[in-house]
């Protein structure tokens, strides 16, 4: 889907296990806020004028033979923009994830600050999970960070929380959905909001 955003406009949607492929082109001081969970995704996003702020948030909680790509390109074109992407990643059985993120800060987008974050849990030996973040930046008055880490859940606070008398596999839980509610927590729509983060609790 092919969309422009015109200046001065804020578009926020949350897709949930709906597939999104998204072209968004952004005039001067809009406001694009995207989360996506339970899906594949394909979002390119382009600043093409000054005072843009772009926000991507996705969530994977993938079991059995489930396979995700998850790819985010966002181009500051011009000066003045902020962006933030966070990506989140559980892996659990034969599951597989794969995401690409690709940041790019054009000569002209002075200014600009950006951020890229991938984050990813793995829960048994044999899910797997392929990153690859890209940084490219042209300009030299810029805020920009990127990272990736993939990890399997701390043991040291399973054995903390089991020593606090709660059995193993609610410790084990605990953990992941604590692990997912950050990129819930940024859902603006308060009801939505609540609805989800319910929904991990309820399987306590």
């Amino acid at each position: 889907m092919d969309m422009r955003i015109s200046k001065g406009e804020i578009f926020e949607r949350v897709f949930i296990n709906e597939e999104v492929n998204l072209q968004i082109d952004q005039e001067a001081g809009s406001h694009v806020k995207i989360h996506v969970i339970n899906a594949p995704f394909s979002i390119n996003v382009n600043q093409l004028e000054e005072g843009c702020k772009t926000e991507i948030y996705g969530l994977e909680n993938l079991h059995g033979d489930e396979s995700v790509k998850a790819e985010t390109h966002v181009h500051h074109l011009v000066g003045g923009g902020t962006s933030n992407q966070l990506i989140k990643f559980v892996l659990a059985d034969h599951s597989r994830g794969h995401f690409v993120g690709d940041l790019q800060i054009a000569q002209d987008a002075q200014q600009t600050e950006a951020h890229q974050t991938n984050k990813n849990l793995l829960l048994s030996e044999t899910a797997e999970m392929r990153t690859q973040p890209q940084l490219e930046i042209y300009a030299d008055d810029v805020k920009a960070t990127h990272g990736a880490s993939t990890g399997q859940l701390d043991e040291s606070a399973l054995f903390y929380m089991q020593q606090r008398g709660i059995d193993k596999q609610k410790a084990r839980q605990l953990l992941v959905n604590s692990f997912m509610k950050d990129v819930l927590a940024t859902i603006s729509d308060e009801t939505l909001r609540e609805q989800l983060i319910n929904s991990l609790d309820s399987d306590l």
